[in-house]
């Protein structure tokens, strides 16, 4: 049973010091790279566990690219809902749409992909080694071709980011970068789809939270 209070997780981000603000940071250095990589034309992207949306939307409030993005973030804490929602409309993000609603199931994303930027972010620490596997064999589902996945682990243990990045490789993507600073407990990834994208599964559950 997952008794986290998912809105008051959110409080580190207030304190720029704090390893989660750390973490975030790296994120949107990722979301960044891919945006500045795609000069023109529409850009799709999903998040997953998006939270209060801070990794995406901030990014989005300054970047160029902003009104050629069109993103769906899954987020089932009503209270980060309407916080990610809040920020998305006070910065203009007409794009962007916050819906509430499960990120293990793939269904919630079937209007929403294939995207060209998939976060996963804040999702493989709280689940199951044998879920992360599926989550990560199940993402050419929900990509374009040459897609760009960001995510993040921790150092828990067991400690299987080598094996996360193994997987993500046996899955058809390459490794772009693995930020993994040797004084923190954060690690994000990013990779890019190489293989011919899935077809969506209707119906498949991806990972459950287990906190």
């Amino acid at each position: 049973m997952d008794s986290t209070d998912w809105l008051e997780w959110h409080t580190p981000y207030e304190d720029e010091t704090s390893e989660l603000s750390g973490r975030l940071r790296s994120v949107q250095r990722g979301i960044r790279a891919h945006l500045d990589a795609r000069p023109d034309g529409p850009i799709r992207a999903i998040s997953a566990c998006a939270g209060q949306g801070r990794d995406l939307i901030e990014v989005l409030a300054t970047h160029p690219a902003r009104d050629r993005v069109t993103a769906r973030l899954v987020e089932l804490d009503p209270r980060n809902v309407a916080v990610a929602r809040a920020a998305a409309t006070a910065n203009g993000l007409t794009g962007v749409e916050v819906i509430e609603g499960d990120a293990a199931a793939i269904d919630s994303y079937a209007d929403a992909v294939p995207a060209d930027m998939v976060l996963f972010c804040g999702v493989f620490g709280n689940i199951v080694p044998a879920d992360v596997e599926r989550t990560v064999r199940a993402l050419p589902q929900l990509c374009t071709p040459g897609a760009t996945v960001i995510w993040t682990r921790g150092r828990h243990d067991p400690d299987i980011r080598d094996t996360i990045r193994a997987w993500f490789t046996d899955a058809g993507f390459e490794e772009l970068s693995f930020d993994a600073p040797e004084n923190v407990g954060w690690s994000v990834g990013i990779n890019r789809l190489t293989t011919t994208p899935h077809p969506l599964e209707p119906g498949l559950r991806l990972f459950t939270f287990t906190h």
